[in-house]
């Protein structure tokens, strides 16, 4: 067993507990193998956070196997692994309860027990007498701290149990407390308080108990990070967390805005040194596991966290970033983005070449060029701020004065045919220009744009290998609304990979097979320039 304070955590005096193993994974849609938990499990270590909640073993077979293989597969550096489970059952002895025994088989060297600190929910849901469930606390704290464990006990309920009858609840607290609890975690179960309400309660729960006291908020008001820091204010020194807020119905307190917060705006060192500039990562990676797409708003580590769209805010930016940013983005390992829109104004324009490797020099004819026709193009319906890689060939063009392109194209079509068995076939042919080479490529597909898709392959790869590492991974189609009757336009993007890098391209047409077309364009131009080779003269 490691010491108590993980092998190299920043220390006990404020544990980073972090419970998306368990109630993370209570959240609609994510369902973890025990292969999931265990990447988790390191991502989470990596990051420093003191304490990883599992699961809760004897429960169910998966979180059980998972105990006993992180125990043998996982060497954690700065993390303690918790188990989860409630107290023992009424007039039952705590070393005869089964349940107890799973959390001592677990061999975590921390556990949570659960309990009611609710009244009603013990009379109701326990169906005992508030007397035996203050017995069921404490008989169960001691019993698991004799047996060498470090004990949190997690009161669930607590706020609206403090609302309805302040007294009990804070005798659950001091029971949990005396019986040896190193902390007694203040939970808003139903995820109804507000920033205000709890730090006023648990400023009470501490001078009334003496406790040491954490804090553990769901998101149902949108308060659960503000809740969270609230408590910290009041003197709760454990928070709970989750990565990315994953948890029941709305989710939990977000384990990365809170950490943030603590170390850039308390001065609280609870991660390790570095670790912090790791957490765009981690948020990312962690989503990648759980198979939902990371939230491009999300505070500090989102895509779009730190993207500046408003030319006012641009202009301010290119004086001094922190301007209009309330941290440099490098301390939690994300960056700054320039959006390029019908909004941009120069020093937006100017921003994002320089983000893009291109020197603008200063040239203020060249750049009101690119801002009116950034404008123009978006009265059309393009949208720049959404394809980097579209935007950066127009740049280009601009400041090389031509459209240097890697290929001509003479023509293209595309062909549905409807058979009389109800199937469909795409075929497409492209004529295009390569190295002073007139080609025709004709190919199938299962959509008339994959069927354009492979044609220009078929007809470029021969000239161009590299596009053979290229692979598309995202469409979306939107129509715009059409300024003329039912008239309409439709907008395409394209994101493509080389397997080290991602870029978007944009098409606009009044179909989606000219838009589309527009888009493949545009991503396989792009595509070539990544890879070195230089465009035609």
């Amino acid at each position: 067993m490691t010491d108590a304070t993980g092998p190299s955590s920043p220390g006990d005096d404020f544990h980073v507990f972090d419970t998306t193993l368990r109630d993370g994974a209570q959240r609609e849609g994510i369902n973890l193998t025990v292969a999931d938990k265990l990447t988790i499990a390191r991502h989470l270590d990596e990051f420093g956070v003191g304490f990883i909640e599992g699961g809760w073993p004897g429960a169910n077979p998966r979180d059980t196997e998972f105990f006993a293989r992180a125990r043998a597969e996982v060497d954690f550096r700065h993390a303690q692994l918790v188990a989860f489970g409630s107290t023992r059952r009424a007039g039952v002895a705590a070393a005869d309860d089964p349940q107890v025994r799973a959390l001592l088989d677990s061999g975590a060297p921390v556990v949570t027990l659960v309990a009611k600190s609710h009244d009603r929910h013990v009379e109701l849901a326990l169906r005992t007498t508030l007397e035996e469930n203050l017995a069921m606390v404490r008989d169960t704290v001691a019993y698991l701290r004799s047996q060498g464990r470090r004990v949190f006990v997690d009161l669930e309920h607590f706020f609206d149990g403090y609302r309805a009858n302040s007294a009990y609840a804070k005798q659950v607290v001091r029971t949990a407390a005396e019986a040896g609890a190193d902390v007694v975690v203040l939970c808003d179960t139903n995820g109804g308080m507000l920033p205000a309400q709890v730090q006023a309660v648990v400023a009470t729960v501490l001078a009334d108990t003496g406790a040491r006291l954490g804090i553990h908020a769901q998101d149902d008001t949108g308060c659960a990070v503000a809740n969270t820091l609230a408590a910290v204010d009041a003197g709760a020194t454990h928070v709970q967390c989750t990565a990315n807020g994953y948890g029941e119905r709305v989710g939990n307190a977000n384990l990365f805005p809170v950490v943030a917060a603590l170390q850039l705006k308390y001065g609280r060192q609870v991660l390790p040194e570095g670790a912090l500039a790791e957490m765009t990562r981690i948020s990312h990676a962690i989503a990648e596991v759980v198979n939902l797409t990371p939230s491009t708003h999300q505070p500090y580590v989102g895509v779009s966290a730190f993207a500046h769209k408003a030319g006012l805010h641009a202009s301010a930016i290119k004086v001094d970033p922190d301007l209009y940013q309330h941290i440099d983005p490098e301390l939690v390992g994300n960056t700054m983005r320039m959006l390029v829109s019908d909004m941009a104004g120069r020093a937006s324009i100017e921003l994002k070449g320089k983000e893009l490797g291109i020197d603008l020099g200063g040239d203020r004819e060249l750049v009101g060029r690119v801002v009116e026709r950034v404008k123009a193009r978006e009265l059309e319906g393009y949208s720049y701020e959404a394809a980097d890689a579209s935007f950066e060939l127009l740049l280009r063009e601009e400041v090389e004065g031509r459209a240097r392109r890697h290929f001509r194209v003479e023509s293209w079509r595309a062909i549905v045919e409807d058979r009389p068995d109800g199937t469909h076939a795409n075929e497409a042919t492209v004529k295009l220009w390569a190295k002073g080479e007139r080609i025709v490529a004709t190919a199938e597909g299962n959509g008339p744009v994959n069927a354009l898709d492979r044609a220009l392959r078929v007809g470029l790869e021969r000239i161009y290998p590299q596009l053979a590492g290229l692979e598309l991974v995202d469409y979306k189609v939107r129509i715009l609304e059409g300024k003329h009757g039912t008239q309409s336009t439709t907008r395409v993007l394209v994101s493509t990979t080389d397997g080290s890098g991602e870029w978007s391209t944009v098409g606009v047409a009044d179909n989606v097979i000219a838009a589309s077309w527009q888009a493949l364009e545009d991503a396989y131009t792009y595509g070539l320039l990544r890879a070195g080779v230089q465009p035609q003269e």
